[in-house]
Parts: C-alpha cells; sequence; structure tokens
C-alpha cells in the first residue's frame, strides 16, 4: 500500500498552482514527491516540477491521513510556501469584491500561458490547440479562465458579464450574458481556445446562451 505523503509534502502539493500543478519547494521535496510518483520533473529548462495525474488527485482529495512531518521539513516547507497564491478564473457572479488592476490581468495571463503549457505537455501529439484532460474535469475554470485571458468581464456584485455554469449535458458549459454584443464575442473566443460552441435560446424566456465543450480532435 502506498505511504500518504507527509504533512511537509501535503502542503507543497496543496499549493501547487490549480490550473498548471507546477510546485514550489526545495529540491529534496520535489524529489521525494518524484520518487513517490507524485511529481515529475520537466525536461525543458527551467526543468520545473508538476504535479502527476495522482498528486492531483490527492491535491483534490481533501484531508486525509499525513505522515509526521519532521522540523526541518516543516522550517523548509513553510518557507517556500507562504507567498503561494491560489489562483481562480472567475466564473461570474462571485460574492466578494473582485480585484481588479494590472496585477490580476498579469496573473490571468501567466494562469493561460501555465494552462497551454499543460496542454503541450499532456496531450499526446503536444498540441497547444486542443483542450487538455485538467480541462475536461475542471470545465468551468477553464472555460472561464479562457473568456477571462481573452479580456471578456465576467459578471460582478454590480455588474452584468459572462457567467459559467455546469449543465446536465456531459462535458458542456453554459456561458449567458446579458449583453446581445458580448455573447457571440465569447463565443468566438471559446472556438479559438479549442471549444466547440452552439448557441440555444431558454424555452421559457427565450434568452440566449451558449454551450460549449472542450474538442478531443
Amino acid at each position: 500500500m502506498t505511504r500518504p505523503p507527509t504533512a511537509a509534502q501535503r502542503r507543497v502539493i496543496d499549493a501547487a498552482d490549480p490550473v498548471t500543478g507546477r510546485l514550489r519547494g526545495t529540491e529534496t521535496q520535489l524529489a521525494a514527491l518524484v520518487k513517490r510518483g507524485l511529481a515529475f520533473r520537466h525536461p525543458r529548462p527551467p526543468h520545473d516540477h508538476f504535479l502527476t495525474p495522482a498528486g492531483h488527485r490527492i491535491r483534490e482529495s481533501g484531508p486525509e491521513a499525513i505522515e509526521p512531518t519532521t522540523a526541518a521539513e516543516a522550517t523548509a516547507t513553510s518557507e517556500s510556501t507562504t507567498t503561494a497564491g491560489v489562483f481562480a478564473a472567475r466564473i461570474g457572479g462571485e460574492e466578494t469584491t473582485a480585484v481588479t488592476g494590472p496585477a490580476r490581468t498579469r496573473e490571468v495571463h501567466s494562469a493561460w500561458q501555465g494552462l497551454l503549457e499543460l496542454r503541450r505537455m499532456t496531450n499526446p501529439d503536444g498540441s497547444v490547440e486542443r483542450p487538455c484532460g485538467w480541462e475536461r474535469s475542471h470545465l468551468v475554470q477553464a472555460a472561464a479562465l479562457a473568456l477571462e485571458a481573452a479580456g471578456h468581464r465576467p459578471a460582478g456584485r454590480d455588474a452584468e458579464g459572462y457567467r459559467v455554469r455546469v449543465t446536465p449535458q456531459p462535458e458542456a458549459v453554459a456561458v449567458r450574458d446579458p449583453d446581445g454584443e458580448a455573447l457571440p464575442a465569447c463565443a468566438g473566443t471559446l472556438e479559438r481556445a479549442g471549444w466547440q460552441v452552439s448557441e440555444h435560446k431558454e424555452p421559457r424566456t427565450g434568452a440566449s446562451y451558449l454551450l460549449a465543450s472542450p474538442r478531443r480532435t
């Protein structure tokens, strides 16, 4: 039976970039995760470390049994993860006040570039034109990131904009925006990002919305 990660290793895993799985930690910590099959070292410079599918599963599984952490591990992990932020694409309609400005723009751009790199690393043919497995398992976040990275405005507490939501259909999200001109623009962005998009109307209100699914070919 595979041993669970130590508390220090779990903190490194939990602090991984939620989109790309890029890890921050000491060489010793990262090497230990690689040995356990929870991370891999990218072959190209700067040789960053990323979570494997097994590492992603641990990250998303929530709190579970962990091994005791040594004092040295605890100190090293604290130093490497205290400044690590958690990125989340805006799906629209969040209750919290949104952070805007150049810092957010840089953060979104970095996340999008990281996602393209994840496509290159995980798609069998190395294509960045087609969504990868992570996007198909995080449909709402993936579609929202594509929209936000392209400059579309998410809905806020006091502003209209796009809203990305789950649907009963497998591998499909719904995108709504009350702005009649914004919705076609959202469709174009998602299509360029590798999604199949179709427009539909709400049966009761007649309002238009998009159904988007990640392309497989």
